[in-house]
């Protein structure tokens, strides 16, 4: 599984769901849309953090536990 959190510099709601996503065990790579604009074409996020599972944008900003968590009981 291929996760991806999109993140801005001083995004305290990018924190919030690392800290999420870790409780869960899932593994992720962080990318700064400021440094790599090209994902914000692929990844059209209009508010920070974005969540892209497996290639596909889930969820922008912070998502429900419960919604992250049956995202998760689906993709593994």
């Amino acid at each position: 599984m291929n996760v991806l959190v999109l993140t801005t510099p001083g995004c305290s709601n990018c924190n919030i769901l690392e800290k999420m996503l870790d409780k869960l065990g899932i593994k992720y790579d962080l990318i700064d849309v400021t440094e790599k604009p090209e994902y914000l074409e692929k990844y059209p996020i209009f508010m920070a953090p974005g969540l892209v599972i497996n290639g596909k944008l889930e969820f922008t900003g912070i998502p429900k536990k419960e919604d992250l968590e049956k995202k998760f009981s689906k993709t593994r």
